[in-house]
């Protein structure tokens, strides 16, 4: 746990990237599926559920760096991207609206740029928060 309350703009800034990489080898990955053999037509089943489990790691992320963090603009922003990165997941999976596939890159960096700068910008009202707990 306390790995998690010192870190959790660095766990979410990582798991926001990976996703970012996840999302990028996607389309990659089936072309060379394709083009490999015939015998899959389908992505495997693990690939996909790797959306939900980057969405699962950036909740607790977020939900951690809202919580330490003072910034007033920033907890909005963080919920903000979040949902907006789960909106266009759910989306992908159900087809409800025509969205195309790179609206989660936007999602995704702001994950990124924003957990970074709440790593470097976090102020507390506290000692026990951010990189002064121990």
């Amino acid at each position: 746990m306390i790995i998690s309350k010192q870190k959790s703009d660095s766990i979410g800034a990582i798991a926001s990237s990976l996703c970012l990489i996840h999302c990028a080898a996607t389309p990659l990955l089936f072309i060379v599926q394709a083009g490999a053999s015939a015998c899959c037509s389908t992505t495997p089943v693990w690939w996909k559920f790797i959306d939900y489990f980057f969405l699962v790691i950036s909740f607790f992320a977020i939900y951690r760096s809202t919580e330490t963090t003072t910034n007033t603009w920033m907890k909005p922003a963080l919920w903000f991207s979040w949902l907006l990165l789960f909106v266009v997941i759910i989306n992908e999976k159900i087809a409800l609206l025509s969205i195309p596939e790179s609206a989660i890159y936007i999602p995704a960096i702001a994950l990124i740029i924003l957990h970074t700068y709440n790593r470097k910008y976090c102020q507390c009202k506290t000692d026990k928060c951010c990189t002064n707990e121990k």
